[in-house]
C-alpha cells in the first residue's frame, strides 16, 4: 500500500498533504495446510476446524512521514496517534524540553508473526519493532534544549494468543498476553474470554472478556480502557459482520 497518511479517520482532507510517503507491505507464507481456508479463515482462532496442521509465517514493514496536522484528535475512533510507550502523544507541546514542540516525525515499524491452526486449536503471536525519528520542531531549539530530545525513539513489543473451540462452530475460549518494552514505560495486558456464535457462523458473535491492563499506552472512545489505565476490565459485546 502506498498513501499519504497512516489513517484518514478523524482527519479532515484539508489537513492531509499530497506526498505519497506512507508505505505498508507484507510478505506472507503458508508452509503447511490451508491456514486461510474459507472467507472467514483470516483471523484469530480455528473456527473452521482445520483437519491438517496449518501454519503461517509473515513479515511486515510500514513507514510514514507524519505531522501534527495530519493526526486525528485523541478521542477519535480507531485513532493512530504516534505515542510514547507511556501513552503521551509525540506532538505534545514541551514534551522533552520547555519551548520544544515536535511538528513532524518519521514512523517505521517492522513486524514478524506466526501461528498454527489444528482441529479447533490455534496459537498465534507477533513481535514488533518501532522507530520514531527525523524530528522537526516549531522553532529552532537551543543546543541545551535539543540535547534533551532523543534523536531516535525505539520500542519493541510482542503479543501472543491461544484459543480452543470448546464446542465446534459454537463456543470458543481464548487467553492472550502482550507487553511493550519502551523507553518511557513497559505496559502490558492479559486477557481471557469466550466467543459464542449463536448461528454456527462468524456473522454474529457474542464476546465476553476479562482484561487486565497495566499502564495502558492507548485509550480512546472505542475501547473500554483509558490511557495509563491500570486494573481489571470486564466487558461484553455483540458483533455483527456484514
Amino acid at each position: 500500500m502506498v498513501g499519504n497518511n497512516m489513517s484518514t479517520l478523524g482527519v479532515p482532507a484539508s489537513r492531509i498533504d499530497n506526498g505519497l510517503n506512507t508505505v505498508s507491505s507484507a510478505l506472507i507464507w503458508f508452509p503447511t495446510g490451508d491456514f486461510e481456508k474459507g472467507f472467514s479463515g483470516q483471523g484469530w482462532g480455528d473456527f473452521e476446524h482445520h483437519e491438517r496442521f496449518s501454519t503461517r509465517l509473515a513479515v511486515h514493514f510500514s513507514r510514514s512521514n507524519e505531522n501534527k496536522e495530519s493526526q486525528p484528535d485523541s478521542e477519535q475512533f480507531e485513532n493512530t496517534q504516534l505515542r510514547l510507550s507511556d501513552g503521551t502523544v509525540i506532538f505534545t507541546p514541551n514534551l522533552f524540553a520547555p519551548g520544544v514542540t515536535i511538528t513532524d516525525a518519521r514512523y517505521r515499524m517492522t513486524t514478524v508473526d506466526g501461528g498454527f491452526k489444528y482441529r479447533g486449536f490455534a496459537l498465534e503471536g507477533e513481535y514488533f519493532w518501532r522507530w520514531l525519528d527525523d524530528f522537526k520542531f516549531t522553532t529552532s531549539p537551543t543546543p541545551e534544549a535539543l540535547a534533551l530530545v532523543p534523536s531516535t525513539l525505539f520500542d519493541h513489543a510482542f503479543q501472543i494468543q491461544g484459543s480452543a473451540m470448546v464446542v465446534p462452530k459454537k463456543l470458543q475460549a481464548y487467553m492472550g498476553f502482550s507487553k511493550i518494552f519502551g523507553q518511557y514505560g513497559q505496559p502490558r495486558d492479559f486477557r481471557a474470554g469466550a466467543n459464542f456464535f449463536p448461528f454456527n457462523n462468524k456473522v454474529v458473535r457474542w464476546n465476553n472478556e476479562a482484561l487486565y491492563v497495566y499502564r495502558s499506552p492507548v485509550g480512546y472512545t472505542s475501547v473500554p480502557y483509558p490511557i495509563g489505565g491500570r486494573g481489571w476490565i470486564f466487558h461484553s459485546s455483540m458483533e455483527l459482520a456484514f
